[in-house]
């Protein structure tokens, strides 16, 4: 599992000098005692000495620098910080909650990093931190779904207002008044320059073209704006789509048109995340950035568009999810993408201004979080969530829902800084 130099500090604490203090209890001639502890702190000084030098461990862990990434959902009895009833800011098709889903186990778990804590989200002490601030939440429709669970989050102590929203409401700005602080998305499926032509039920009309040499200009030109960036790929990367470099067709992936050759969202996704570190490393702007990896999807017996579900109402155990193909090169594009660019920051003031949000672990572990068939009111049968074929949501998380340990994750990180 990869995760940014910034957040792994090494081993955890060693065993060895746990209980040490009851062998002095064995009583005997003072001469003996002497011996016996001249002799065993020899031992003592041979075995410290036979371990490689590393920074205290105990430090480390309660400055949270530790793998955030590796670790386990636990049972949270006292439930979500919020919910439909008080946050206004939920989406209609990610309000599980409004939309009837009838179980409420999904809402009942935090993530629990091994060897250190991860404290729950705390909107006074992040806004006031934030004062004269500004946030770019840079992707797609995974981000939106984060952005609604930190705005829920951070309006239990001050309700934004929104201060612009474009014609389709996919570019969004929210400004909290108290603290001069502003949450934005900026819509950038590709983070490339992109022409879609797509309607709104993602019915395409042709075939998406693709400039892999041009950054989208949509977050680009905004960048020098944000002080703190989250920027993500996700599973637009994976459509059928025409490539081009230097304004002439270069490849696709998987056109009708057969005369083009097959270079595959591989290279897309690999060529893509390359500019767009090389972007954020030449930048003379340096805001903290934060590049948050593959949010998996969970369809079982099918895929979206053939009947796909997700009906599990509790958390995978470790060992007992198995990632699919594409998750598992996406990913690995992904973590070669960013340890690249964090080696090429190395020795430089602007190392700890690229994190890795390494969220994709976690969130394979919870098949239960998913919107599924609640992406609207829905009149099921009684007792049955099975009753009526339904098209599945296994991709979006519910709101609230495992997606806001995420937004524990980035007041950490954020703030740890």
């Amino acid at each position: 599992m990869g995760s940014s130099p910034m957040w792994w500090s090494g081993p955890p604490p060693s065993p060895w000098g746990r209980g040490a203090g009851k062998w002095w209890a064995l009583g005997g001639p003072l001469v003996v005692k002497a011996v016996g502890f001249l002799l065993l702190a020899g031992l003592l000084f041979r075995v410290l000495c036979s371990f490689p030098s590393s920074p205290a461990p105990a430090l480390q862990i309660t400055k949270g620098k530790c793998n955030l990434f590796n670790g386990e959902w636990i049972p949270n009895p006292s439930g979500p910080a919020y919910t439909n009833a008080s946050c206004r800011f939920i989406d209609d098709h990610q309000n599980c909650m409004m939309n009837g889903r009838p179980d409420k186990e999904y809402l009942r778990w935090k993530w629990r990093p091994y060897g250190c804590d991860l404290p729950p989200f705390d909107a006074v002490r992040f806004l006031d931190y934030m004062r004269n601030k500004a946030w770019g939440l840079i992707g797609d429709s995974i981000l939106r779904n984060q952005v609604q669970s930190l705005l829920c989050l951070l309006s239990k102590a001050e309700e934004p207002v929104e201060v612009y929203h474009d014609k389709e409401f996919k570019n969004r700005r929210w400004h909290f008044q108290s603290y001069n602080f502003t949450v934005s998305i900026v819509w950038a499926p590709f983070l490339i320059k992109s022409d879609v032509f797509e309607n709104e039920d993602g019915v395409s009309t042709s075939e998406i073209q693709l400039h892999l040499d041009i950054l989208d200009a949509s977050w680009t030109s905004q960048y020098e704006s944000f002080d703190y960036i989250i920027i993500s790929g996700g599973q637009w990367f994976l459509k059928t789509a025409v490539y081009w470099e230097n304004g002439a067709v270069v490849g696709c992936h998987n056109s009708q048109n057969k005369n083009l050759a097959e270079l595959g969202f591989e290279h897309l996704y690999r060529k893509t995340l390359q500019n767009v570190f090389n972007f954020i490393i030449s930048a003379k702007h340096k805001p903290v950035v934060l590049f948050r990896t593959w949010s998996p999807d969970h369809f079982e017996n099918g895929e979206w568009f053939n009947g796909g579900s997700c009906y599990r109402e509790l958390p995978y155990k470790k060992g007992e999810y198995r990632e699919g193909y594409l998750e598992r090169v996406m990913r690995q594009i992904e973590l070669e993408s960013f340890n690249k660019a964090a080696a090429a920051l190395r020795g430089s003031m602007d190392v700890d201004r690229l994190g890795l949000m390494d969220t994709y672990s976690l969130s394979f572990l919870r098949p239960d979080g998913h919107v599924g068939p609640y992406r609207t009111p829905y009149p099921f049968a009684k007792g049955s969530r099975k009753s009526t074929p339904v098209q599945n949501d296994c991709l979006h998380w519910c709101v609230p829902g495992p997606i806001d340990a995420w937004n524990d994750l980035v007041m950490k990180m954020a703030l740890d800084q």
